[in-house]
C-alpha cells in the first residue's frame, strides 16, 4: 500500500496496467521488440499494444525505431526518462525513496 501512495504522491503520470506491463516487458527482456511480438506476449491485440505505446511514448518513455535493414518494421526501445522512472518506481518498492510529502525516509516494508 505505501508503494502505491508513494507512487501517486511523487507527481509522476499514473500508468495503466497494461501500461506498466508493456514497459516492464521491454525493459526486463531482450529486444529487439516489436507490437506484433510485444502483443503476442502480454495476450492483447496489436491496437492494444499500441494505444499504450503512444502514450508511453508522448511521457518519452519508450521510442520507436526503424528498422534500417528493413524500413518496414518498427521497433520499440527503452530511453533514458524511462529508466529513471522505472528506477524511481524501483525505489518504491524497495522503500528507498523518501516520501514527497514528509520530511523523514518511509520506513521500508518488513
Amino acid at each position: 500500500m505505501q508503494t502505491l501512495v508513494g507512487y501517486v504522491r511523487s507527481g509522476k503520470p499514473d500508468l495503466t496496467n497494461r501500461q506498466m506491463a508493456l514497459l516492464l516487458l521491454v525493459y526486463m527482456t531482450p529486444g529487439p521488440h516489436t507490437v506484433r511480438g510485444l502483443a503476442q506476449n502480454l495476450g492483447v491485440s496489436k491496437p492494444v499494444v499500441t494505444r499504450a505505446l503512444n502514450t508511453l511514448g508522448a511521457l518519452g518513455y519508450l521510442r520507436r525505431e526503424r528498422d534500417e535493414a528493413d524500413r518496414r518494421n518498427v521497433f520499440v526501445a527503452s530511453t533514458d526518462k524511462g529508466t529513471d522512472f522505472l528506477e524511481l518506481f524501483g525505489g518504491l518498492i524497495e522503500g528507498e525513496v523518501p516520501d514527497p510529502l514528509s520530511r523523514r525516509p518511509r520506513p521500508a516494508a518488513g
